[in-house]
């Protein structure tokens, strides 16, 4: 199987029947997103496929051929961390830890969500031009995954502000197909 992880062309020989989660963290020796649940209730396995988020536990890899698969260590760029990274680091956004790498990938997902103007159970104006970013947008749109430590105000002010220039989001044309 051939993936692009990262930015790096991958190839493995695995079981068919492996997941995302297992080819990640087993045989390619990203550990960074967790198996918290392994029933894809938890998100800490969160990674990003083609800019999408999906939990890797329930995912088999073989599936994912050819994608641009993005986990929590592709977000730096070398020695510098993503912003919504340092902002976890800044408003206390994880304890344990164990969470972190699936919030990290699934916020930057939701974002890119609210860009292409995907509605939430909350939204609540499916047809209007943009998307509010607000206090129950975020969490609704964050709700799949859990923090057991319950350091969710952290993790909510995290997000908040390093797209808070995002707050309202309008698809362009191109986005809305």
């Amino acid at each position: 199987m051939e993936f692009r992880i990262n930015g790096r062309a991958v190839a493995v020989d695995v079981d068919l029947r492996t997941s995302l989660l297992d080819l990640l963290r087993d045989h390619l020796g990203l550990t960074g997103a967790k198996k918290g649940c392994d029933q894809g209730a938890c998100g800490a396995c969160t990674v990003l496929v083609d800019g999408k988020r999906i939990n890797g536990c329930l995912a088999l890899a073989v599936q994912y051929q050819g994608c641009d698969i993005t986990t929590v260590e592709g977000l730096a760029e070398g020695d510098h961390l993503h912003p919504l990274q340092q902002a976890f680091v800044e408003h206390d956004g994880f304890q344990c830890g164990y969470c972190t790498p699936g919030q990290l990938c699934s916020a930057i997902a939701m974002i890119a969500e609210l860009a292409r103007g995907v509605p939430s159970h909350v939204t609540v104006d499916i047809a209007a031009e943009a998307i509010a970013l607000d206090h129950d947008e975020l969490r609704e749109r964050m709700s799949g995954n859990l923090c057991r430590c319950g350091a969710y105000n952290g993790i909510v002010a995290a997000i908040a502000e390093t797209f808070a220039e995002k707050r309202r989001m309008t698809p362009t044309p191109l986005q809305q197909e």
